[in-house]
């Protein structure tokens, strides 16, 4: 066994233990306590989190550039890349590579937007980020007015609802995100450079960095990511729908402050993410199974980022507070 001491320090440097463990726990009491957990729903729950885990990353590269950043533009980018893509494809597999690029230029333009709102109008990310998903909503209402029916191309299908070897794909394409994220945030030069931007700007100006490129790359990567999220749960879902992104921007800040990504920035963990997302669909199970009421769904799982956030905020307190210096005699 490993030593508590031990255990407590691996933590330290790898907060994503706290969910993983957490998951597991929470897996084996409601598998005691019901009949109903099995691999079989494992591999629901599984589906389910790769979708959020896909909008959870892209929300914390915002998070990580600090200040409190917040992308709550992810809910209107997640249903108009829906309305958009699908359209654009038209049910046919030779537009496929259209639709992608429609879904990604959809996010590109909207995270280059919120970039410039952010940085160079000086714009508090949430109120800028809010207003941008105003905007959305209002085109995605005229898309819907206009649209009478969706078709789903066959290999999108395939991906986005398929499996292999008895696992969902996009399980594959979540964990092959998750690894390629986890190499740009350790390995890569751009990955120090969000880290340093998010512990401080001032000092990151002063080494050189260029901050304003890497905070406007974070919201460029959340939103493409969100759009393709939304491609993907489109084809699952066999069309778009109003609304349908909207449960993943508080479940996207949950899961990014559950897996142990600094809420004040400088720190970020994609699996974290991930097994945040997976505790997360568990507990939405759980009410579900209960019969909770949606409403009461959303503020239990406010309840949870409250209290994560809070804790957050009382160790960062604890660790940024100025040591007491006796005088020397």
């Amino acid at each position: 066994m490993i030593p508590l001491y031990k255990f407590l320090e691996l933590s330290r440097s790898h907060r994503w233990i706290w969910s993983a463990l957490t998951v597991l726990i929470f897996w084996g009491a409601l598998s005691v306590a019901t009949d109903r957990f099995s691999l079989a729903s494992l591999s629901g729950i599984a589906l389910s989190a790769s979708y959020l885990s896909i909008v959870g990353v892209g929300q914390m590269f915002v998070v990580t550039t600090g200040r409190a950043n917040i992308d709550l533009s992810i809910a209107s980018v997640v249903t108009l890349s829906a309305y958009v893509a699908l359209l654009t494809i038209g049910g046919r597999d030779a537009n496929l590579l259209l639709g992608v690029l429609a879904a990604c230029g959809l996010g590109l333009v909207v995270g280059c937007v919120n970039a410039a709102l952010v940085v160079r109008l000086r714009i508090p990310a949430i109120i800028a980020t809010l207003a941008t998903g105003y905007v959305l909503a209002t085109a995605t209402l005229l898309c819907n007015r206009s649209i009478h029916g969706f078709a789903v191309s066959p290999t999108l299908r395939a991906v986005s609802a398929g499996r292999f070897l008895g696992a969902p794909i996009m399980l594959f394409v979540c964990i092959a995100l998750i690894a390629m994220t986890e190499f740009v945030l350790r390995r890569t030069v751009y990955g120090r450079t969000l880290s340093a931007v998010g512990q401080n700007r001032v000092a990151a100006r002063l080494a050189g960095i260029p901050v304003d490129r890497v905070v406007a790359t974070a919201f460029a990567i959340s939103s493409v990511l969100a759009s393709l999220m939304g491609l993907a749960l489109g084809a699952y879902v066999g069309g778009a729908f109003l609304e349908m992104g909207q449960p993943y921007l508080l479940q996207s800040v949950a899961a990014v402050v559950i897996g142990g990504t600094l809420v004040f920035g400088g720190s970020a963990s994609a699996i974290g993410v991930f097994f945040a997302s997976v505790l997360l669909i568990l507990l939405v199970t759980l009410m579900q199974i209960i019969q909770l009421p949606p409403g009461s769904q959303d503020m239990v799982q406010g309840v949870v980022v409250i209290l994560v956030l809070a804790l957050a905020g009382r160790d960062a307190i604890r660790t940024r507070a100025p040591k007491k210096v006796g005088l020397a005699r």
